[in-house]
């Protein structure tokens, strides 16, 4: 009994021995993990304060003093990008930012941008280029409104940025106060290595400094929850404060499947003669392999707004929808397919598809007057189609638009309006067109 005892008293020990240095070994190693995450967090700190002093030495912008032109903005490097990206992680964590898996970002991407993020790639990030989704090069330029408009796709960290300087997006002068004072002992004018006077402009001398960088951090909160944490509230600060960049995910890429921002784009967008290829933007693009995409969603929503009762109200520009169409229809059919950089096929798809949508109010029993405003627009279309796009349509089988063949046929009166009235100038108090029944019986269908 007592070597039984014995035994077991060993045992215990032993196990308390190992249990021992089994902790002592995790303690170790978790504040080895700490000092770890320690050093990262202070070697970042370390990389911006080198950079953002760099950064401030240069200032927001520099001048020839004679003649006092601005002296060209040089590209950012590698690692500034890097250090803004780091910046705009902690300000998305500090905003309760939800990452995404890498699947599930990676078809978002896709959805909105159109870009196929390459898993193999050891490329951190992509650039979306908001002037030319097609062009795929990187930039290191700043964006400038004019030569230079884009974003970048963060793949690793699963979030979008713009590029900023750090006194953009960070407070520089309360958490870098070693930066901001050697900011405030640079010289203000040098000479550069042309001997040409150059005067500097300091970031802590910008008076709206605080301002934008108040709307630059929330941009990139908004676009991020927008984006990829479906967070409706900051879609309606984006279409008051970012409306350039929202309405280019509609316009510029194509993404209609936000019915909420597919309708917000559609109400504000109207025909303007100057630019007919902006409001062709809410039916098509064209993508990047040469392939038409019609907007299917662009439909429903026109069929939600254009109701029996838009007509009378006066308050509603929704009203003039019809027109907007009408005037498109007549700018496309009129032969305007090598500014767009289409085939002729192609061009004939979007007019059936758009004339489909706006003939049906012709035929709807709920708008009592018809169209109100004479669009006729099945009749424009034929009349301004060539025989050649008619055998596209035929050959086509009119893109299987369920009753285009009926409502095609049953146009030709209005084809015969339009030219006599709008193109032909014969309309008058002198001189009135056949109506319809009297026009029929020298036209009987065939």
């Amino acid at each position: 009994m007592a070597i039984h005892k014995i035994i077991i008293m060993r045992i215990l020990k032993i196990l308390l021995i190992v249990t021992s240095i089994t902790i002592s070994c995790q303690e170790k190693k978790d504040n080895l993990n700490k000092s770890n995450s320690g050093n990262i967090i202070k070697s970042d700190n370390n990389m911006i304060e080198e950079i953002l002093i760099k950064q401030l030495e240069y200032g927001y912008k520099q001048i020839y003093i004679d003649p006092g032109l601005n002296v060209q903005t040089d590209k950012f490097t590698e690692q500034e990008l890097e250090t803004i990206v780091l910046i705009s992680e902690n300000i998305l964590q500090s905003n309760g930012f939800r990452t995404l898996s890498k699947d599930i970002f990676n078809q978002k991407i896709k959805d909105v941008f159109g870009r196929i993020i390459d898993i193999t790639s050891k490329n951190r990030y992509l650039y979306i280029n908001l002037y030319n989704r097609c062009n795929r090069e990187m930039s290191f330029y700043p964006n400038d409104g004019i030569d230079y408009n884009g974003t970048y796709i963060i793949k690793d960290k699963g979030f979008v940025t713009n590029f900023y300087y750090i006194p953009e997006i960070t407070d520089y002068q309360r958490e870098y106060t070693n930066a901001f004072n050697l900011e405030n002992n640079y010289k203000s004018t040098f000479k550069n290595i042309n001997n040409e006077n150059i005067k500097i402009s300091f970031w802590k001398d910008l008076p709206n400094l605080k301002e934008i960088r108040k709307k630059n951090i929330q941009t990139i909160i908004a676009r991020n929850m927008y984006l990829f944490n479906d967070n409706k509230s900051q879609f309606k600060w984006l279409i008051l404060n970012d409306q350039y960049f929202i309405e280019s995910l509609v316009k510029t890429f194509g993404y209609t499947q936000d019915l909420d921002l597919l309708k917000w784009v559609i109400e504000r967008t109207k025909f303007d003669k100057n630019n007919p290829q902006d409001y062709g933007k809410l039916f098509w693009i064209k993508n990047c392999d040469g392939t038409l995409k019609l907007h299917a969603n662009t439909f429903k929503i026109l069929q939600k707004i254009y109701t029996p009762d838009i007509k009378n109200d006066m308050s509603n520009d929704n009203r003039f929808l019809l027109n907007y169409i009408k005037d498109y229809i007549e700018y496309l059919a009129d032969g305007n397919n090598k500014e767009a950089n289409i085939s002729n096929e192609d061009r004939i798809k979007i007019l059936a598809n758009i004339s489909y949508y706006a003939e049906q109010y012709k035929y709807d029993k709920r708008f009592v007057s018809g169209y109100g405003d004479n669009s006729m627009i099945m009749g424009r279309l034929r009349f301004f189609l060539a025989q050649e796009d008619v055998e596209i349509l035929k050959k086509n089988n009119y893109f299987n638009l369920p009753k285009f063949k009926e409502w095609w046929d049953d146009a030709d009166y209005d084809e015969y309006f339009v030219e006599e009235c709008e193109y032909n100038g014969a309309c008058g108090k002198d001189y009135q067109p056949m109506n319809i029944t009297e026009w029929r019986k020298l036209h009987p269908k065939k």
